[in-house]
C-alpha cells in the first residue's frame, strides 16, 4: 500500500470515537512518530494547503462527512498532494460499496483502501512495506 514507512499519520474523519480507536490501534502497533486529527474536513483541507513537512505521511480518510466528503476532500487535495511520493492516500471507511470502492481507484491519490476498524496488523503492514 505504501512505498516508504510512514512518519506521521493524518486521520480525517468526522467521528470522534472512530478518530481515537484508530489512533489507539496506530500506537498499539508501535508507531511512536505524529498523529494528527482532523474531524472537520474543511480544516484538513486547510491543512495540506500549508503542510511543508516533507516527511513520509499516510492520510488516513473516511468517505462519509459532512461539508466536504472524503472523494470530494482527495479529489481538491489532489493538485496539492499529486507528485508527492511521500504523502499516501488511503480511504479508510465503514462502505463496502463496489461503486465507493470504483471512485476511490479513479481518484489518483488514492492508493488504497481500508474497511473500519483499522487493526494493529494493518498499521503494521503500513510501518513496514515490502
Amino acid at each position: 500500500m505504501t512505498t516508504s514507512a510512514p512518519h506521521r499519520f493524518i486521520l480525517i474523519d468526522d467521528s470522534e470515537a472512530d478518530n481515537l480507536f484508530h489512533k489507539i490501534m496506530i500506537q498499539r502497533a508501535g508507531f511512536g512518530g505524529e498523529i494528527l486529527i482532523f474531524e472537520d474536513s474543511k480544516k484538513a483541507l486547510n491543512f495540506l494547503r500549508t503542510d511543508a513537512e516533507p516527511v513520509p505521511t499516510c492520510i488516513l480518510l473516511d468517505i462519509n462527512m459532512p461539508v466536504l466528503n472524503g472523494f470530494e476532500l482527495a479529489e481538491e487535495a489532489t493538485p496539492l498532494l499529486k507528485g508527492k511520493p511521500t504523502m499516501v492516500v488511503v480511504m479508510l471507511t465503514s462502505s463496502h460499496s463496489p461503486e465507493d470502492k470504483a471512485r476511490a481507484q479513479s481518484i489518483e491519490i488514492i492508493q488504497g483502501y481500508v474497511s473500519k476498524p483499522l487493526t494493529v496488523a494493518l498499521v503494521r503492514q503500513m510501518l513496514h512495506p515490502s
